[in-house]
């Protein structure tokens, strides 16, 4: 690797006490250490649990704070992704005094699996504090924000608390233009494929046995919304997710289902409304008709919180100015 050449160059040298947390923020093969290097112009050189950062002295001091407020993060007990290096950059280039720590604190945590969940946006923090404050949420925003993957968080750490009974997951089964009708095997195979996401949250949460007791024990249930008509929810994390596919109708009907000491989250993209032509999305005439109702939030996340691979938002972005252009 070519190092940079700085005339006038800055020198820092960080000790970190502990080799396994060092290398957990540094990354596998150093490469939050080289993404944080590109990032801010410098040379970093890593020898066992110490790095030199060397370059111009601002990228040298925003190396500086990244790395020792990421490495106070690990110790105490929360996980760095690649995507916080970004995160940490992109806070401190826009205020140099933020205090990163203010971000992962809201944290979630699921003491079976010994794991800490935490926001990693300003974004992602105010959704999860509208659901601890709020009987009812409503979020939109595009894929990879977190939406689903944090209530689902939340609700299996509030199961674990014990403050609810049950956890309802619900979807629309309708996507892409497909009808249940014709898809082959009996109604659970036919809408399993489209709950599999909120399957793989559950699953990247408790032990896969765990979760299959849990629903045949009827703690946890997975269904399409049509199977909650009729029915009132009592002591239940209710989360209805891709909800911009649900009919007017059905909206109403999932709403008025919550019961006493129960909870409701109402997830959706709005860009992605795959009901027929000329049909109102649900989503869309819940958020304007429920507005200024007590005890309902409404959070909205932008491309800009897309925490998936770093291109997801490059893509989200791209294709919305294709269709700010071409009026689709």
């Amino acid at each position: 690797m070519t190092k940079k050449t700085h005339a006038t160059a800055k020198v820092v040298t960080l000790k970190f006490d502990d080799n396994r947390l060092a290398r957990d923020l540094f990354g596998a093969e150093d490469r939050h250490i080289r993404s944080l290097e590109n990032r801010l112009g410098v040379d970093i050189d890593v020898r066992g649990a110490d790095v030199r950062i060397r370059g111009p002295e601002s990228g040298v001091s925003m190396g500086e704070a990244i790395l020792n407020q990421l490495y106070s993060f690990l110790k105490k007990g929360y996980p760095i992704m690649g995507a916080d290096i970004e995160k940490a950059f992109r806070m401190l280039s826009r205020d140099r005094n933020a205090d990163l720590e203010s971000l992962f604190s809201e944290s979630i945590f699921l003491p079976a699996q010994k794991r800490v969940i935490m926001p990693r946006s300003s974004a992602q923090k105010a959704y999860l504090e509208a659901i601890r404050t709020h009987d009812v949420v409503f979020a939109i925003g595009p894929a990879g924000t977190g939406k689903s993957y944090l209530a689902v968080a939340m609700a299996v750490a509030s199961l674990l608390r014990k403050e609810f009974d049950r956890i309802v997951l619900a979807r629309p089964a309708v996507e892409a233009g497909e009808k249940l009708g014709f898809l082959p095997g009996d109604m659970q195979e036919k809408v399993n494929p489209y709950l599999r996401p909120l399957y793989d949250a559950l699953h990247d949460m408790l032990d896969v046995e765990r979760v299959e007791d849990l629903i045949a024990e009827d703690i946890i249930e997975v269904a399409p919304i049509a199977f909650m008509r009729g029915r009132t929810l009592h002591r239940a994390f209710v989360i209805l997710d891709e909800a911009q596919n649900c009919s007017y109708q059905q909206m109403k009907m999932c709403l008025t289902r919550l019961g006493p000491d129960s909870k409701m989250v109402v997830n959706g993209d709005v860009t992605q409304i795959d009901l027929p032509p000329g049909e109102r999305s649900g989503l869309l005439e819940a958020w304007r008709i429920l507005q200024g109702c007590p005890g309902i939030a409404f959070h909205e996340f932008t491309d800009a919180d897309v925490f998936r691979h770093e291109l997801v938002g490059t893509i989200v972005r791209a294709y919305q100015s294709d269709e700010g252009d071409y009026g689709r």
